[in-house]
């Protein structure tokens, strides 16, 4: 079955390499637009370990972007939805979908030194710097993803560290964050970001602050974020 699966990759990668990312343990904070593509892209680059984080279930407004959102996944948790479709993909697979937010009060179940990498795709501004601080503070690799709302261009998507990430309201605001309370992060880490910065041209029905998103850009956001953690395993077994 795995042969079958991932010949093609490890065609390009090469045995070491697969068998790593097949031992490789990551857990994913937010699968709607940016994290539910990550995930899709790692279960199809051969990881079998995964710990997918996010309370919501989807809704209707989630169709236009995110990889868990049909018309007839609308009012199931997303985590249970990502989980049956990597099963799929991958009867092999481990995953544990967890339904929670992260945040001050639950971060502590979450034991980050058991993962190898840790992706951050969380919205939410306080809970993003916290979850950037105990991840830095782990032993696992961190990758962040900053706004990919707003976004038309994707040749401007990129990658940098994040202090120096330009151009991104989001990444500017964590940096903010972090001066304000005089905590940092403890160790540099990598971001998917773009310096594009459009304006909404409508307005939402439900009178909520939302800004608008494209699936393509969201969608490339999450594939860069699962091409680091490839990238990452590619370079460890290099050395």
């Amino acid at each position: 079955m795995r042969c079958n699966l991932f010949e093609r990759t490890e065609l390009l990668l090469g045995e070491v390499a697969m068998r790593r990312l097949q031992k490789t343990n990551v857990i994913v904070f937010g699968v709607g637009g940016v994290g539910g593509w990550c995930v899709e892209s790692l279960a199809r680059s051969g990881v079998e370990h995964m710990t997918l984080v996010d309370f919501d279930c989807v809704a209707a407004s989630n169709i236009n972007r995110q990889l868990v959102a049909t018309t007839k996944t609308v009012g199931q948790p997303k985590v249970e939805v990502l989980k049956q479709r990597l099963l799929e993909i991958n009867p092999n697979i481990q995953v544990d979908a967890v339904q929670q937010f992260y945040s001050e009060e639950t971060a502590a179940e979450f034991l980050l030194d058991n993962y190898d990498y840790v992706i951050d795709a969380i919205d939410s501004l306080k809970d993003k710097a916290l979850l950037i601080l105990r991840a830095s503070e782990s032993r696992a690799t961190l990758f962040s993803s900053m706004g990919a709302a707003l976004k038309t261009d994707l040749s401007r998507i990129s990658v940098s560290e994040f202090w120096k990430v330009n151009g991104c309201p989001l990444a500017a605001a964590l940096r903010r964050r972090f001066k304000k309370n005089g905590t940092f992060p403890k160790r540099k880490f990598k971001c998917v970001f773009s310096n594009e910065v459009q304006k909404n041209q409508g307005v939402c029905s439900s009178g909520d602050k939302a800004n608008g998103t494209l699936v393509h850009a969201t969608a490339v956001f999450g594939f860069m974020l699962a091409s680091l953690v490839v990238q990452d395993v590619i370079a460890n077994v290099e050395q």
